[in-house]
């Protein structure tokens, strides 16, 4: 346990740390380390190895490791020290690293390597360096023959004493012979340059692709898209609700106009003495509208501190700062869920907070203890260590557990007394047969198209960010859309369940969940589009990592949309009926 406390405070003091930004300087002549991290299948992103796991030669004795918080861990990065000889403005013309001596067996791993286009990355001063093993090139005397890269060229921008810019180039390519002996070398050279330190991250973000007029296009096509509908929303159904309100309110009515009217009736106003009925399952659904009602809160708080704190320039900081949020924004998803439960009439309060607390992180836990055990058969650097799942379960255990509880009771004490503007009648209300579009299976999968519909192209830049390379940087761009989610599902979200209690089923509550959760389902069918279409990833590792973790986004957006659902809804249902009378 002690060992457990120490690394959860290393842990939340590196978390903070990454949100500052670290100013290396140098003198001249200081030792910099150029670290390895990995290689792997260019067209598979998750699966990589460490770099040593190809025959390069490593650096003698226990080289050091490098370890840059939970989020790098969990990013499947390994940084080792290469101890090549590099000093601060010092030129290098070619120095040697090793001689690699190659037998069969790494022939083997090398030709391997370059059939499969495995490309590394290393680090200098928290700066990416990428490059391919080697490639096939055509041969006179056989069709292709396998070269290796044995020379690297590192050339370094610096301003005064900050190292700006790294870039790596590859010559010498030598063809793999099995009894050869190939010269591994390298080459420094250092160039002044007038770019400041605090834009030296710039030339890894791509303009062109995140700022392209689509992009633009798509903020303002889903910005018209709520205009609409909230348009949409006040004209027909404010509209409708007048008209029914002024029946109510008429008290100069004759006995026989006021009996017509109640023959007349129809709709949502029958349905008033089974609407606030407690639903199914109301443990389930308390902990769900609790936890996405948690998750939203937690998104726009990463957003927030990504767009204040520039996180993309870290390596992990997004995950990190996602898992610390997430452990202290839990007090939200108790302080929901009990409230709820208990003004719907829960008994077993304890249950719904265990449900709350434990849902989405054990659904999480279960897809990653899978896609771990993919990752440990394969040897992969995705695979998660011991001691980083016993940090996870530590945070959850001593931070997110207890606010959750604690959110929880002060929830069912402060928000828990039930405030229904309807009294529920004794015997349910029998629910007459309606036409098939009425049904709230069809209402349920067809409220998730127009939310689906705002995002889906900040969906594609979010995927290709994710499996093809790009670093995402436009958190701008997230929050407006991210906003305009949470508008069109809330929209959409209470026409669908103003039709449903029209068609006189008072089953609202877990209809107006699904129908604004089921957005998660339409991404879920993009992301097979997208793998087919735009990517070229292949083999049981990757496709098994891309549907997991998809998998895990979507459970995540379809709780987060289910919740918003659910307490729009919930506050039209109860706004709705507050002004008719209900004896």
């Amino acid at each position: 346990m002690l060992a457990s406390s120490r690394s959860l405070s290393v842990f939340l003091i590196s978390a903070v740390l990454l949100l500052v930004p670290i100013l290396a300087k140098y003198q001249n002549d200081d030792p910099v380390t150029l670290w390895v991290n990995k290689v792997g299948p260019y067209n598979n992103p998750q699966e990589t190895y460490n770099y040593y796991t190809l025959p390069f030669c490593r650096p003698p004795g226990t080289a050091a490791h490098k370890w840059g918080g939970l989020g790098e861990v969990l990013g499947g990065n390994e940084l080792i020290d290469s101890q090549i000889d590099i000093k601060y403005k010092k030129n290098v013309d070619k120095s040697s690293i090793c001689e690699l001596e190659l037998d069969s067996a790494k022939v083997k791993q090398f030709k391997d390597a370059i059939d499969n286009s495995y490309w590394f990355e290393f680090f200098m001063d928290d700066l990416p360096l990428w490059g391919f093993v080697g490639e096939v090139l055509p041969d006179r005397n056989r069709d292709t023959k396998h070269v290796l890269y044995t020379h690297k060229n590192v050339l370094i921008q610096y301003n005064g004493n900050q190292i700006i810019h790294v870039n790596l180039t590859q010559e010498g390519p030598k063809p793999l012979d099995e009894g050869k002996t190939l010269d591994m070398t390298y080459s420094v050279k250092w160039v002044p340059t007038n770019i400041s330190y605090a834009h030296r991250f710039d030339v890894y973000l791509d303009y062109p692709f995140f700022e392209h007029q689509i992009h633009w296009f798509s903020v303002f096509n889903s910005f018209m898209m709520v205009i609409f509908l909230t348009g949409l929303v006040s004209m027909i159904l404010m509209r409708t609700l007048r008209n029914d309100y002024a029946k109510y309110a008429r008290e100069d009515d004759d006995l026989e106009t006021l009996e017509r009217d109640v023959n007349e009736e129809s709709g949502w106003k029958l349905v008033h003495g089974d609407v606030f009925r407690s639903p199914q399952n109301l443990a389930l659904l308390s902990a769900v509208v609790g936890t996405g009602a948690q998750l939203a809160a937690l998104v726009l708080l990463v957003i927030i501190l990504a767009i204040v704190g520039m996180l993309y320039i870290g390596r992990g900081a997004i995950i990190t700062t996602f898992i610390v949020c997430y452990a202290f924004t839990s007090f939200i998803s108790g302080y929901v869920s009990g409230g709820m439960y208990s003004r719907s009439g829960g008994k077993t309060w304890i249950k719904s907070m265990v449900l709350t607390a434990s849902l989405f992180p054990f659904l999480c836990f279960g897809i990653g203890f899978i896609l771990n055990t993919v990752a440990i058969f394969y040897g992969s650097l995705a695979a998660i260590p011991f001691g980083t799942i016993v940090v996870v379960f530590v945070i959850w255990a001593f931070i997110s557990f207890p606010l959750a509880l604690l959110g929880t009771v002060i929830g069912k004490n402060w928000n828990g007394t039930p405030n229904n503007p309807c009294r529920v009648k004794t015997i349910p209300r029998p629910i007459p047969e309606k036409k098939w579009y009425l049904t709230p299976s069809i209402i349920s999968l067809m409220g998730g198209l127009l939310p689906f519909g705002s995002i889906f192209i900040e969906m594609y830049f979010v995927f290709t960010s994710f499996w093809n390379y790009k670093v995402y940087y436009v958190y701008g761009f997230m929050l407006l859309v991210f906003i305009i989610l949470i508008i069109v599902t809330v929209c959409v979200t209470i026409v669908g369940t103003y039709f449903l209690l029209n068609a006189e089923n008072y089953h609202w509550q877990w209809t107006s969940f699904f129908s604004a959760a089921s957005t998660a389902l339409y991404v879920y069918l993009y992301s097979i589009y997208y793998y087919h279409v735009k990517t070229k990833m292949s083999g049981f590792f990757q496709t098994s990592f891309y549907f997991g973790y998809t998998l895990m986004f979507c459970l995540g957006l379809g709780i987060l949309c289910g919740a918003v659902g659910y307490l729009g809804s919930n506050l039209f249902v109860r706004r709705i009926y507050k002004n008719i009378k209900c004896d």
